[in-house]
């Protein structure tokens, strides 16, 4: 079997498969494109949280994809952290089958796709590049495949009560000079 350019690991596999799905019933033209795109470099991802904004440029034509995926359940956070022990530094296709061998689906779930292309369809040309070349980057750091579903976010905010919203002002007058500058008197 030929080595995979693309979804190499099991982590990377599950964002090939957003490009790739098993049940199609015909191949899609597009994929040979945007392979092409990913493995020459021409999708330049940013990360925010559970969103990936990737600039696509082809020739002339620039494009401005965006992907939003949906968090992880606090509950298959929890299933997680009890699987995979403190302090683990890199995550292996053993770890991937015994989160599946438990039940606990690590594949991204897609919440919103947004192109700037004329394609207007939700699985168009920059899209797919978008999922090879966030695959070729998750094979590369298979944490990224649950960071981008909020796993670790989740996990530090948990420690902290998540009832109220962080204030969007702080008032002056609750600033304490001395202490916001360093000055230790």
């Amino acid at each position: 079997m030929p080595d995979n350019e693309f979804g190499y690991t099991a982590w990377g596999m599950d964002w090939v498969r957003l490009a790739e799905p098993l049940h199609t019933t015909r191949p899609d033209p597009l994929l040979p494109r945007a392979r092409s795109i990913a493995r020459n470099n021409g999708v330049h991802t940013e990360i925010d949280g559970t969103a990936i904004r990737a600039g696509i440029h082809r020739g002339a034509q620039a494009s401005i994809t965006y992907l939003e995926l949906t968090p992880l359940s606090p509950s298959t956070i929890t299933a997680i952290t009890t699987l995979i022990p403190k302090g683990t530094v890199e995550l292996d296709d053993e770890t991937h089958a015994s989160l599946r061998t438990a039940g606990i689906a690590t594949a991204p779930t897609v919440h919103l796709t947004d192109c700037s292309c004329t394609a207007r369809t939700p699985r168009c040309l920059h899209l797919l590049a978008t999922c090879y070349a966030v695959a070729r980057q998750i094979d590369e750091n298979p944490w990224l495949a649950l960071d981008l579903q909020g796993y670790r976010s989740s996990t530090a905010s948990r420690s902290e009560p998540s009832d109220t919203p962080a204030a969007r002002w702080t008032p002056i007058a609750s600033l304490d000079p001395a202490t916001f500058f360093g000055i230790i008197p």
